[in-house]
């Protein structure tokens, strides 16, 4: 089986790192096309994979088909690549906004089509993709797709109307948690915490914070509660984000992300 991507991008090295980490597939199972030579030739560097002259060739070459281009470039790359696809080649769409009759009018075709997205914690294997399957993907070969995806995090099997929703709370959210190790940590520097620990001890706090919500199934509030102490350091923090309007601003940042991925 070939795996391509058209694209090789943050999002597409990350779903790579994530497959050959977990030995799903071999660099040489893997081909991919670029749209500048030194991207080309830094993903043949950094993971052995094969690199094709163009996007027909890599579309012509694969079994499963990643679409790794920012949406704007869709009409351009699969008008390259529609009349080189096979007809048994699962195309799988990683752009926000495109849905999947976007997709296949672009083809002109019907088409086996995934749509998906994944997040760049794959680069670490802890991305949260969600995949939305088309009318015309078997069994085996979604099942093929998601041992793929699940090869760097987890995957869910959403429809398609929760997918702009999925932008907001999954696809795009990892900036928003960096944004906020990044205040932490500033914080910490204020109060004369070195920076390379103050990231370090906000970085391990929010894992730790995540796991505990993962692993105990505790409501958030829940586990909230149990550091909050009568009259103690945590719940004076907790008033002055509630007062700054913390939940509020996530939001409404989270409203504006999906509204954006509608509009793409």
């Amino acid at each position: 089986m070939t795996i391509g991507f058209i694209g090789l991008g943050n999002m597409a090295r990350a779903m790579i790192g994530g497959m050959l980490k977990k030995n799903i597939v071999s660099p040489d199972e893997i081909c991919g096309s670029a749209k500048t030579q030194a991207t080309l030739e830094r993903c043949k560097k950094e993971f052995g994979i094969r690199t094709m002259a163009d996007n027909a060739s890599t579309a012509a070459a694969s079994d499963i088909l990643f679409l790794a281009v920012k949406p704007v470039f869709f009409p351009e790359v699969i008008g390259e690549i529609k009349d080189s696809l096979k007809e048994n080649t699962v195309v799988v769409s990683i752009a926000a906004g495109k849905t999947m009759a976007d997709i296949e009018g672009l083809f002109g075709r019907r088409i086996k089509l995934i749509r998906c997205m994944p997040n760049t914690p794959a680069m670490v294997l802890e991305g949260c993709t969600a995949a939305v399957r088309g009318d015309a993907v078997s069994d085996e070969e979604m099942e093929q797709v998601k041992r793929l995806l699940a090869s760097f995090g987890t995957i869910n099997e959403v429809p398609e109307h929760m997918m702009d929703a999925v932008v907001g709370v999954s696809g795009s959210s990892p900036a928003y948690v960096f944004l906020f190790i990044e205040a932490m940590a500033d914080g910490a520097v204020l109060a004369g915490i070195p920076r390379k620990q103050a990231y370090e001890m906000a970085a391990q706090s929010v894992l730790g914070s995540a796991k505990m919500v993962l692993e105990t199934g505790l409501h958030p509030g829940e586990l909230k509660d149990m550091v909050c102490s009568p009259g103690g350091t945590t719940i004076e923090a907790v008033k002055v984000l509630e007062e700054s309007g913390l939940r509020a601003a996530v939001i409404n940042a989270m409203e504006a992300c999906i509204e954006k991925s509608r509009n793409l």
